[in-house]
């Protein structure tokens, strides 16, 4: 196992370098991007002006304070509480994600499914985990919101994060066909069936 300090966007060798239990850190930015956004850009065709190539998108709808603007609050927004959504359910956006913006990583929890993976391998992605009530941990990674597109659909806008060391994460998923989710699930259903004979070989 090894760990990575990436200092983003990062190219498409840095991110098939990660291997499933690897941990990476991020430094510089971090895009906020939740389910609404996805559709929005997605199945309504809506662009953004965010340039997200080589990019990581955080699954979130940031808990944010209006503020007045000051370098510290660019767009007149400050952190409160950036917490992580499950990411699952936005597994249909990945394939167009890295298509068409050049997304490189997705971080979240809970992990994402096959067509995900399959668009890991073919384009040169991964997934990085957080474990699930970290929200208060991770808000301390973040300096500060740079700048926020589509913000009509608040609270899941899409955000610019300025980060300082956010992570460690977990290598959840790999460009190379690894998925420690897709492993927990062949050892879940192992020791499931394994029960089973057991309660049928006791009858």
């Amino acid at each position: 196992m090894a760990h990575h300090v990436l200092d983003m966007p990062a190219n498409e060798a840095e991110i098939r370098a990660l291997r499933i239990g690897d941990t990476v850190t991020l430094r510089r930015w971090l895009f906020g991007i939740r389910d609404a956004t996805l559709i929005h850009m997605f199945d309504r065709d809506r662009r953004t002006r965010l340039d997200l190539a080589g990019h990581a998108v955080i699954h979130t709808a940031p808990n944010v304070h209006r503020v007045a603007p000051s370098p510290e609050a660019p767009v007149g927004y400050a952190p409160f509480c950036i917490g992580t959504t499950t990411s699952m359910r936005m597994e249909r956006f990945t394939e167009a994600l890295m298509e068409r913006e050049g997304v490189r990583l997705i971080v979240g929890k809970g992990g994402m499914g096959p067509a995900t993976l399959k668009a890991f391998a073919e384009r040169g992605g991964a997934y990085l985990a957080i474990v699930g009530g970290a929200a208060a941990l991770e808000t301390t990674w973040i300096e500060r919101i740079e700048d926020v597109d589509m913000d009509d659909l608040h609270p899941e806008s899409l955000w610019r994060f300025a980060i300082r060391d956010f992570g460690p994460l977990l290598v959840g998923m790999d460009s190379h066909g690894g998925s420690l989710f897709a492993e927990v699930q062949r050892d879940v259903a192992a020791r499931r069936d394994a029960v089973m004979a057991s309660l049928e070989d006791a009858r």
